[in-house]
C-alpha cells in the first residue's frame, strides 16, 4: 500500500516536550520510517507542517528539506504584510493540503497517516473515509484527543523516543553564567543582539551544538534572565528581526553585570524606545 503523512509537527513536539523529550529531526524521521516499515506501506510522500520562526524549531526546516521532507512554513504573523497572529494556521493549511489530494490525485494513496493529537483533525478524518480511504492516526500516548481514539494506531510509535531521551539529557542552567559573560560582552558592543548571532556566539563560546544552545536560550527566556523583543532594523530587508535583552531586574543578571549594570540600563532603555 502505498501512504502520504501529514505532521503537524507542532502537536507531536510539545506532546514529547511535555513528556520531557526534545528529539532531533533526524531521530525524528528515522521513527517514522520504522514505523512505516512496521505496517508494511510505502511511505511515497511526507508533509510536514511547522512555524520554523519558533526559537525551538531553528534550522529544523533544512534538515527535514534535506531528508525529502516537504515542509511548509506556516507564518504565525507575517511581516511583509503586517499580519495579525493567526491561530491554528498549520492545522488548516494541512487540512486544505490533504483535501486538495483526495481532489485531485485520489488514486495516488491507499492510507492517510496523521501525525497529530489536536481533535480539530476529525473532520478530516471523516472526508479521507468518504472517499473509502484508510486512515491512521499517530500522536503522543496520552496527548490524543477522545475524538480521534477510533482511528489511533495501537503501538505507541514514539515509545523508543521517549525512553531515548530519558537516558542523557543537556542541563542549561549549567551554562548561565557564562552564557551572561557572552551576552553582556555583546550588549555592550553591539547596538542591538540579534537572536541569531546570540545563538551564533553562545554555540562558539560554550562548544555546545545548536539543539542545546536553543534549549538554553529557552530556558533563559522561561526564568526571565533574558528578555526577547521585535526590533527595527531598516537594513534588513523586511526590517524586523528578533532580539534579546538582558533582564536588569532579574538578581542573576544584575550580579553579572556588576558595574556595567548602569551602562547596560541606559542601552536597554534606548531600545524599548525604538
Amino acid at each position: 500500500m502505498k501512504a502520504v503523512a501529514f505532521i503537524d509537527y507542532e502537536n507531536i513536539w510539545t506532546g514529547l516536550a511535555e513528556k520531557g523529550c526534545r528529539i532531533m529531526p533526524e531521530v525524528f524521521i528515522e521513527a517514522l520510517h520504522k514505523y512505516a516499515q512496521s505496517i508494511d506501506v510505502e511511505l511515497s510522500v511526507i508533509f510536514l507542517y511547522a512555524n520554523f520562526d519558533k526559537e525551538e524549531f531553528w534550522r529544523m526546516q533544512t534538515v527535514f528539506e534535506k531528508k525529502s521532507i516537504i515542509t511548509r512554513h506556516v507564518y504565525g504573523k507575517n511581516s511583509f504584510a503586517q499580519t495579525e497572529l493567526r491561530p491554528n494556521a498549520a492545522d488548516h493549511e494541512l487540512m486544505l493540503e490533504a483535501q486538495e489530494i483526495l481532489l485531485t490525485r485520489p488514486d495516488s494513496f491507499d492510507i492517510f497517516l496523521l501525525f497529530t493529537g489536536d481533535g480539530d483533525f476529525m473532520s478530516l478524518v471523516r472526508k479521507i473515509r468518504a472517499w473509502g480511504k484508510k486512515v491512521k492516526i499517530i500522536g503522543v500516548k496520552g496527548k490524543i484527543h477522545h475524538d480521534l481514539e477510533p482511528f489511533c494506531e495501537s503501538m505507541d510509535v514514539f515509545l523508543e523516543l521517549t525512553k531515548s531521551c530519558m537516558t542523557e539529557s543537556y542541563e542549561p542552567e549549567k551554562d548561565i553564567l557564562l552564557s551572561l559573560k557572552i551576552i553582556i560582552d555583546m550588549q555592550i558592543k553591539l547596538p542591538y543582539l540579534a537572536s541569531t548571532k546570540v545563538r551564533n556566539e553562545l554555540s562558539r563560546g560554550l562548544s555546545r551544538n545548536m539543539t542545546e544552545v536553543k534549549e538554553l536560550v529557552q530556558y533563559m527566556l522561561d526564568k526571565g534572565i533574558i528578555l526577547e523583543k521585535e526590533h527595527v532594523d531598516p537594513n534588513l530587508k523586511i526590517r524586523k528581526t528578533k532580539a534579546y535583552l538582558l533582564n536588569c531586574d532579574n538578581s542573576l543578571v544584575k550580579e553579572a553585570l556588576g558595574d556595567d549594570l548602569e551602562l547596560i540600563l541606559k542601552r536597554s532603555a534606548l531600545l524599548e524606545q525604538e
